[in-house]
């Protein structure tokens, strides 16, 4: 495996970037992973790495460059991480802040530049795009879906935060948007997508022009990690890696799966949702 770290040229300044791709010469399905709310770390590249083993050049951008150097990472006695949640109150506050001020627009307009960055002589292939995001990134997956369908064509969001909410910017606003194929993992506890959320979304790209799938495992949001999530083992649904295919007939994601034409936004539900 080949891997770099550069600097993508953004409308608002440079953007650190780890990229790594197969060390063979050719061209290669391009993707992006979005970060959670931690900030990209050893084990993002480390994802990023497992997807690129199998064909992909694959990307982590640093989305918080605009804060400066943003890096949180507590861990126990065993050295594993700790969850948001076990966190004291003043850490918890330190880990949050700054996803709080990167705003979903953010984060298209950086996507925007990546986009052009990647045609510019990297070894990528022409066409689609993919994106993967745990977490705060699984929402910033189904944006830039929205905002750039005929590029972003395979996205798998998981454990995906506040996808459905009364915000002006709210993901499920760009559902008529969406093309290609389009994932998302979800656990049955998870006080940030809860199972009304995730049924509210499939019958909003019911009819919609995406084909979507989606599965909820038993498990709780508490003590997981991207490193813990499907994105570290996922092969993107209708995006094959050079020089592998998928078998006819093959189902590439479990879940439900719902295609459609016509799409409505309209979420009764959404109404008074926090975001």
């Amino acid at each position: 495996m080949r891997e770099r770290f550069l600097d993508v040229e953004t409308p608002s300044g440079r953007m650190p970037t780890f990229v790594t791709h197969p060390e063979q010469d050719g061209l290669f399905p391009p993707v992006i992973l979005y970060m959670d709310i931690w900030g990209v770390r050893e084990e993002l590249f480390e994802i990023a790495r497992r997807v690129g083993t199998v064909g992909y050049y694959c990307m982590v951008p640093d989305f918080y460059y605009r804060q400066g150097r943003v890096r949180h990472e507590f861990r126990d006695a065993q050295n594993r991480m700790i969850s948001l949640h076990a966190l004291d109150e003043a850490r918890r506050q330190r880990v949050v802040a700054p996803g709080r001020k990167l705003s979903n627009q953010m984060v298209v307009d950086d996507t925007g530049a990546i986009l052009d960055f990647v045609a510019r002589g990297e070894p990528v292939r022409p066409g689609g795009v993919g994106a993967i995001g745990y977490c705060m990134g699984g929402r910033h997956v189904l944006c830039v879906a929205g905002h750039f369908p005929e590029r972003v064509t395979a996205s798998a969001s998981l454990h995906g935060t506040s996808l459905v909410s009364d915000a002006p910017d709210s993901p499920h606003l760009l559902a008529p948007r969406f093309r290609g194929e389009l994932y998302c993992g979800f656990a049955e506890m998870d006080p940030y997508a809860p199972l009304s959320m995730v049924k509210e979304l499939e019958e909003l790209l019911r009819p919609c022009p995406v084909d979507y799938r989606h599965a909820a495992t038993s498990s709780t949001r508490a003590g997981r990690h991207a490193t813990g999530s499907r994105s570290s083992r996922c092969s993107i649904a209708g995006f094959p890696p050079t020089g592998r295919r998928r078998a006819r007939g093959a189902k590439p994601w479990s879940g439900s799966r719902r295609t459609g034409r016509a799409c409505a936004t309209s979420s009764p539900a959404a109404a008074g949702r926090p975001s």
